[in-house]
């Protein structure tokens, strides 16, 4: 059977909205296959001319060497969270030296996992890493999203006091490491109309630091069966020559049935855990929408019941009621599965996902065990950077380094020897 698409795929492979697809359907511009109840799929034929596509039909490896690390490089990283950004950096080959987290439970789960990590337990603005300095070759850093007034270049970090942003920066300051990556939602790219993004980015280059363009990267192109998107500030300390590129997308896009049962990213079906359950009635209506479907689905009268004054608003509002289909990548998981605005509905049992499928979803390995209440662990998986996302990332720092340090070594030949 040849290779398709839904709608939900093809409107993140081309970065456009579903109602423009909807809209080329009618103009012949991009015509899908229709499947019952008026399903859309999309052949990889027909997404051939579109060059946000082009990567699907690229056959070529990269060259693996250039991802593997020429010598031992260290990472620092701050709001480490349950390990997702850590654990996929250590996959790709980076050594994550320290790692800073107010949350208990999070620590936990990173010394029950990890035990030769360094853990640092506590409110980052309490610590120190001034020893680090010279000795550390990345900083990175999931920091919330917070606003403040930035006065051009009058007090440049000041600026940023009292936000997590800062405390970021601070430690990028005492360390100077070689590169510093902070991650965030793609939400700061318009907050307070851009102007806190365009903060961070001229606080980072007082400090040193060259930013190159942030990108909003999509989990689905890097082996992730999730709509996730994060976006990277990536800074590289100035007048070095360190050049990054941002990892090219992966040409597969795994759905869900990836995550929950044996093939290419796991080589079995995903173990029992415990999990959430539905009240009684909200299991009723749940058990009423069909798999890929969300509230709009249901009868007109349970509608009104289970929407109540929002279905009279605007918007699709298509997180609400979302039975997730297996074909599909899973939508971005939330810090819980049964929120009335973000379910997260098995595709056949009634029932939100388990701890263990929420892991698996976020590309976590099966023994990566996680510390705390069902609720706690909930939150530790739905915060997590995507594993292979972040061994992505990895890969890229790694070949930026090597790039590095073999052009330091050359100069060293060179000036050694300059015959």
């Amino acid at each position: 059977m040849e290779k398709s698409y839904t709608l939900s795929e093809v409107a993140h492979l081309l970065s456009v909205s579903k109602e423009t697809l909807r809209r080329w359907d009618v103009t012949g511009r991009l015509a899908p296959i229709r499947l019952p109840n008026n399903y859309r799929r999309y052949t990889l034929e027909s997404l051939k001319n579109f060059e946000a596509s082009k990567f699907l039909f690229d056959p070529s490896e990269e060259n693996e060497f250039q991802f593997r690390p020429i010598r031992p490089f260290s990472v620092v990283e701050l709001f480490a969270g349950a390990g997702g950004l850590a654990l996929g950096l250590e996959k790709a080959g980076l050594h994550c030296h320290t790692l800073n987290e107010l949350d208990h439970w999070a620590c936990e789960t990173l010394r029950a996992n990890r035990p030769h990590w360094r853990v640092i337990e506590g409110d980052v603005s309490h610590v120190s890493f001034s020893d680090h300095q010279g000795k550390i070759d990345v900083v990175t850093g999931g920091f919330p999203c917070q606003a403040f007034s930035y006065a051009g270049k009058k007090r440049g970090l000041e600026d940023a006091r009292g936000t997590l942003f800062y405390e970021f920066a601070r430690v990028v300051k005492e360390i100077q490491p070689l590169i510093c990556v902070g991650e965030n939602v793609r939400g700061l790219c318009t907050h307070d109309n851009g102007k806190t993004l365009a903060g961070m980015k001229d606080i980072l280059d007082d400090l040193g630091y060259d930013v190159i363009p942030p990108q909003i990267l999509k989990a689905i192109f890097y082996q992730v069966p999730q709509k996730r998107e994060r976006l990277l500030l990536v800074g590289l300390k100035k007048d070095l020559g360190l050049k990054f590129s941002y990892p090219k997308p992966h040409n597969e896009v795994y759905s869900l049935k990836h995550a929950l049962k044996a093939g290419p990213l796991y080589d079995c079906d995903v173990p029992l855990a415990s999990g959430q359950a539905y009240p009684l009635r909200k299991q009723q209506i749940m058990s009423m929408v069909p798999a890929g479907g969300y509230w709009r689905d249901l009868p007109l009268d349970v509608q009104k019941e289970y929407m109540l004054k929002s279905f009279y608003l605007g918007g699709g509002k298509t997180g609400m009621a979302r039975r997730i289909h297996w074909d599909e990548p899973c939508l971005t998981l939330t810090t819980s599965p049964a929120q009335k605005q973000t379910e997260r509905c098995h595709p056949e049992e009634t029932r939100p996902f388990t701890t263990r499928e929420y892991a698996r979803i976020q590309t976590f390995p099966d023994d990566w065990q996680f510390k705390g209440s069902m609720n706690q662990i909930y939150k530790q998986i739905g915060n997590a950077v995507p594993v292979n996302l972040a061994h992505a990332m990895g890969k890229q720092l790694i070949k930026t380094l090597n790039e590095y340090y073999i052009a330091q070594e050359l100069r060293q030949r060179f000036y050694d020897d300059p015959n």
